[in-house]
């Protein structure tokens, strides 16, 4: 479904009346208090959990998290390491309850079992989430949560509890897709500027040459209970042709295609934009939306491709070349495959990290690719020159990947990549696997 709204001349695009509905309904911002209680959160946690007023328990919950927004990282280390040991399972209890379970399998021993192997921290985390804007409020305590977590391991079992209750919080029923157009909320595209991870944007013009031309559109998945913040967005760029360059493809001075001309759907930038919600994948979703709503309104697409970076292949060339391997040094010391010999080199070498190259799980090494075949696509092409900002040249020496969602095939690669970790790829990109340097 698309809808389009009047927003000054600008489109939005949502998914779902219920959705648009809920972001209206929701729109909670959280105001820290501007007195702080003077309990100590050991007390006010207590205090929550024993409660039962509606009232009470959003004044507390709002007290608890202006509270803890105050802490510094030695209040927090406290904070959470009462979660893990006040508000964790009884063992005791479990064992108990599992007992009775086993002698008596009805509904009221199952409700014992799940109430004793629920952690308390659930329950308390549930009643925070009552107060308004305590979901983002939440999601960002995870994000201190997941900072402090290698120096206190222990912490680990109150992550999985954060992690459970976000994979229902952000289930994909509840998020609403966007197009993000230069006449969206002035927060809005502040949050795209700041939270793009792939291309950086510069300016406010750099952004309006990604969002604004009728060759380029923007969708963001957002949560009703954070309408200013997105979970992740993709820029798109409609070009003619698979693109070889993301320098091409950013050009300021570049010409703006009619998008009737366009064959192709290029995914050049893909962000996830909430460190707090690491685990929760969108991103497979939001591909595959995004391309249903561009086959709606671009009927002739035939392509449908990524412009990806290769982010591990700089380090992987650099264990290659200590392990002795000639070619991988020409790689490192030539001008970035400035020349025909120096660029094919770099593409093969770019194909045998993609291609054979594994983790400890039998998975390409590289987590882009682990990202885009999981979702069933296949490598395409292997470009050098690709990104010659100081990232691209960084993490790849310029080079870059096309990875093509052939939607006829797309569920049966995500199948055997799910099943074999077998990585779908095209003749050409095989052959150059197989090149080795003289």
């Amino acid at each position: 479904m698309v809808a389009r709204s009047g927003h000054g001349a600008g489109k939005m695009t949502r998914t779902g009346y219920l959705g648009d509905l809920l972001s209206q309904l929701t729109e909670r911002r959280f105001v820290p208090l501007r007195a702080v209680s003077d309990k100590p959160l050991r007390e006010m946690c207590a205090a929550l959990i024993a409660g039962e007023g509606e009232v009470s328990t959003m004044r507390l919950a709002r007290e608890i998290l202006a509270s803890y927004a105050r802490l510094d990282d030695a209040g927090k280390r406290e904070f959470f390491a009462l979660l893990a040991e006040d508000y964790d399972i009884t063992p005791d209890a479990v064992t108990q309850a599992a007992l009775r379970y086993g002698e008596d399998r009805d509904a009221t021993t199952l409700r014992w079992l799940l109430q004793a192997a629920e952690p308390k921290r659930q329950s308390l985390l549930r009643r925070l989430n009552h107060a308004p804007g305590a979901t983002g409020e939440l999601v960002r305590m995870r994000r201190d949560l997941l900072r402090l977590l290698p120096e206190m391991r222990e912490l680990a079992r109150v992550d999985l509890d954060f992690a459970h209750l976000f994979q229902s919080w952000f289930n994909r029923g509840f998020l609403v897709l966007k197009q993000v157009t230069w006449e969206s909320p002035a927060r809005l595209l502040e949050k795209i500027i700041e939270y793009e991870a792939v291309h950086a944007i510069g300016d406010w013009e750099a952004l309006r040459a990604r969002v604004d031309p009728k060759d380029r559109r923007c969708f963001a998945f957002l949560h009703p209970a954070m309408p200013d913040e997105p979970l992740i967005f993709v820029e798109v760029a409609l070009t003619k042709g698979i693109p070889n360059s993301v320098q091409g493809l950013l050009a300021p001075d570049r010409t703006h295609l009619d998008a009737a001309q366009a064959d192709t759907a290029t995914f050049y930038s893909i962000s996830n934009c909430q460190v707090g919600l690491k685990g929760i994948s969108f991103g497979n979703s939001l591909i595959k939306q995004v391309v249903a709503l561009l086959q709606q309104e671009f009927p002739h697409l035939r392509n449908f491709v990524t412009l990806s970076p290769i982010p591990g292949l700089v380090p992987w060339l650099h264990e290659m070349a200590a392990a002795g391997e000639v070619a991988a040094q020409s790689c490192l010391d030539a001008d970035h495959g400035a020349d025909k010999a120096a660029a094919q080199n770099l593409r093969a070498l770019a194909a045998r990290y993609l291609l054979e190259t594994k983790d400890s799980n039998g998975r390409p090494r590289d987590p882009v690719a682990r990202f885009h075949l999981h979702n069933g696509a296949l490598v395409h092409e292997i470009h050098a020159q690709a990104d010659m900002s100081a990232r691209g040249l960084r993490q790849s020496c310029g080079a870059m990947v096309n990875y093509l969602y052939d939607l006829e095939h797309v569920e049966a690669y995500h199948e055997s990549y799910a099943a074999q970790h077998k990585i779908a790829s095209t003749r050409s990109v095989r052959q150059l696997a197989r090149v080795r340097a003289e």
